[in-house]
């Protein structure tokens, strides 16, 4: 049966106005995705990627090698989490500064402490947590039983950029310390057996690996406790994935102590 020439002229009219409302709606998404910038590739499809400055002096922790506790660490937590990390070895302070500028995402291995807080992003779980103790030479080694009791006067050496507590500044005014910054621990320890410096503030398991490797261990001891440090991935405030940065890492970290494999992870290897 042949159609008449008006219904021809209807369907035509109507294929025609669907087809003109397909293109309209076409053309609307196109002109919504170009509004709005949606990529081709959507953010859920494509993995969270992290850059982090290492420190290359605080073994067991982070060495030259970017090796050490605190990358496997990491690494783990975030693959836990679908990040991708990567990581650049530098001296301490440059990663500070890095980190603060925003030419990395964040920097390890940080104290949150107050002057710490003014500058970075930090989670809720620390990495780890690591005691720092008064070391003296055993030549020169005082009868007192904390720090608060150090004579006045006394010369104690540091580590320069490091974090040591808030109690610090309190305790360098009240004992009138006089204060030497150095770059490295075998710097203090060399101090140390010279007699140029009192006591030195040292990392007590990063202290051993250098004691070790120095051949000191008669002749350098920790005698009591600076502080307790709780050691974090401290984030840049440039970067405004840095809240979501430190709350994965926080998630990964747990999920890490969940599975019983973050202990296994504190051990120090050969790596």
């Amino acid at each position: 049966m042949s159609l008449s020439c008006c219904s021809k002229k209807r369907l035509s009219d109507m294929f025609t106005r669907y087809s003109s409302l397909v293109l309209a709606q076409v053309a609307l998404c196109f002109f919504i995705i170009a509004c709005v910038g949606i990529p081709a590739q959507t953010a859920m499809s494509a993995p969270l990627k992290a850059t982090l400055a290492a420190e290359d002096s605080w073994p067991p922790f982070a060495d030259e090698f970017g090796s050490g506790i605190s990358h496997r660490l990491i690494q783990q937590a975030y693959k836990q989490v679908g990040v991708e990390v990567s990581t650049i070895v530098v001296p301490y302070t440059r990663g500070l500064i890095m980190a603060e500028r925003g030419t990395v995402d964040g920097v390890f291995n940080v104290t949150r402490e107050q002057s710490t807080i003014k500058r970075f992003v930090f989670g809720q779980v620390p990495l780890f947590t690591v005691d720092a103790s008064f070391f003296f030479s055993k030549a020169q080694l005082p009868t007192i039983t904390n720090k608060w009791q150090l004579p006045p006067g006394s010369v104690i050496g540091i580590i320069d950029g490091y974090e040591y507590g808030d109690e610090l500044p309190q305790l360098i005014n009240q004992r009138q310390l006089t204060v030497i910054k150095v770059n490295s621990q075998r710097q203090l320890i060399n101090l140390l057996l010279v007699g140029r410096i009192d006591s030195a503030i040292m990392y007590d398991l990063v202290a051993d690996v250098y004691i070790e490797q120095m051949g000191v261990k008669q002749e350098i001891i920790a005698k009591f406790s600076n502080h307790k440090s709780e050691i974090f991935v401290a984030f840049s405030k440039k970067n405004p994935q840095a809240s979501t940065l430190s709350l994965l890492l926080d998630e990964g970290l747990l999920k890490l102590k969940q599975q019983g494999l973050y202990q296994q992870l504190l051990v120090p290897t050969d790596d």
